[in-house]
């Protein structure tokens, strides 16, 4: 097994026997490590590879400015730029496999940071005292990054916080010696779903883009997975998008956290990565189980799917509302996009006689959509159903168009 190196990332001021303890844990089980340094008041109790100097520099400060400065967020602001950018380039030049970073609220702050600037499949930990808060918005967290809570550990070593730490050094040892990162020896189709109990066109779609020779990757579109298909759509890493779940920007202008931020459907048009758009499930809201319902919506039957989500319906105005913002969004990418409109319903619930039915509610739409998707966005209509193979057949029919006058770049 060949040895792997592992980025260490802390302030070695304050929690020096923490981040050599978890060096210690790395090197006894054959890795390597690297280690940078993060504080600004004081100093290590042994050199490390990167000092807090050589971060500064990097967002083009010193140590003395982010003293100077007065305010603690400011100085660890500085040193979350130079972090992130040393980060990213040590990873570019070969000079790690992973990364584990250690903090409470300031380092946690900066680990955020870092893991968003390094690309998907390289290994990412934090052990925070701070590890699944709701203090920590979910537009700030890298699609793959893992985090452990670092319970007891506030103040020096115990043996309750070993475990903590112990474990991520572990973790990222492992994960950086089993990793399969992505091959990119195919283009990638990026695709939106949710649950095929709901929207199943990936069922026909999947199969028939790998024939053609495209990898295609789904994502859950519940929050975290436009999440994480926004930063793949904001690195270039896709050929073609298929935006066909849209519920969570529904739920973001509902109010719901259960959105895929502010940039959904922003990014891959920056990337000038053209873009096939449905409105699959864009009928629907969902909220969190434990959210309390805006007083807007509290009138409504709610379903309980889960736990963890709960869905009601959007009236009339509201679905307006959302093909308007579905329709400006588009007309700001840079590469070409077509929406396909299946007139007989977008998800499985909504068929006659089904829980979803709402034929006054899919019209008014329908006739909205009509209004404001103009050029530069492509058109189609189709006398079908989402889930029918003419929908698939039809998105097939705009992106093999695409491949043969080099939109898509294969």
């Amino acid at each position: 097994m060949s040895e792997k190196t592992i980025l260490i990332v802390g302030t070695y001021d304050t929690k020096d026997d923490e981040l050599l303890y978890m060096a210690e844990r790395i090197t006894s089980q054959g890795g390597g490590v690297l280690t940078m340094d993060i504080s600004v008041l004081g100093d290590p109790s042994q050199p490390c590879d990167i000092t807090k100097h050589d971060v500064a520099a990097a967002a083009d400060s010193s140590i003395q400015a982010a003293i100077d400065s007065g305010d603690e967020n400011t100085a660890m602001q500085i040193m979350a730029r130079g972090a992130s950018a040393l980060t990213a380039k040590l990873h570019s030049d070969g000079k790690f496999d992973g990364v584990v970073i250690l903090g409470g609220t300031m380092g946690t702050d900066v680990a955020l940071d870092i893991c968003q600037a390094l690309p998907m499949g390289v290994p990412k930990y934090v052990v925070s005292t701070v590890s699944f808060s709701p203090i920590i918005p979910a537009d700030r967290l890298s699609a793959d990054i893992q985090m452990i809570l670092w319970a007891g550990g506030l103040y020096g070593l115990n043996s309750v916080c070993k475990a903590s730490l112990s474990q991520a050094a572990g973790a990222v040892l492992g994960a950086a010696r089993a990793v399969e990162p992505p091959a990119n020896d195919r283009p990638i189709v990026g695709m939106t779903s949710l649950g095929s109990s709901c929207l199943k066109y990936m069922k026909l779609l999947k199969p028939a883009l790998e024939e053609r020779g495209f990898e295609v990757a789904i994502f859950h579109a519940t929050g975290m997975g436009g999440m994480a298909f926004e930063s793949l759509a904001r690195q270039g890493k896709f050929c073609c998008v298929m935006d066909f779940a849209l519920p969570e920007l529904g739920n973001l202008l509902a109010g719901s956290v259960i959105n895929g931020g502010a940039d959904r459907m922003l990014n891959a048009g920056k990337a000038n990565t053209p873009q096939i758009v449905a409105p699959g499930c864009l009928d629907l809201i969902d909220f969190a189980g434990w959210q309390d319902i805006p007083d807007r919506y509290a009138d409504r039957p709610f379903h309980e799917h889960n736990r963890l989500i709960k869905s009601s319906a959007l009236n009339n105005e509201e679905r307006r509302e959302t093909a308007q913002a579905v329709a400006e969004r588009m007309a700001k990418s840079a590469a070409p996009t077509h929406f396909i409109m299946p007139l007989q319903g977008i998800e499985e619930w909504d068929k006659e006689g089904d829980v979803a039915y709402d034929p006054d509610g899919l019209a008014a739409f329908t006739d909205e959509v009509r209004k404001v998707m103009k050029d530069p966005i492509a058109y189609t209509e189709i006398d079908a159903h989402i889930n029918d193979q003419a929908f698939a057949d039809a998105a097939l029919q705009i992106f093999d168009a695409w491949v043969a006058d080099g939109t898509v770049k294969v």
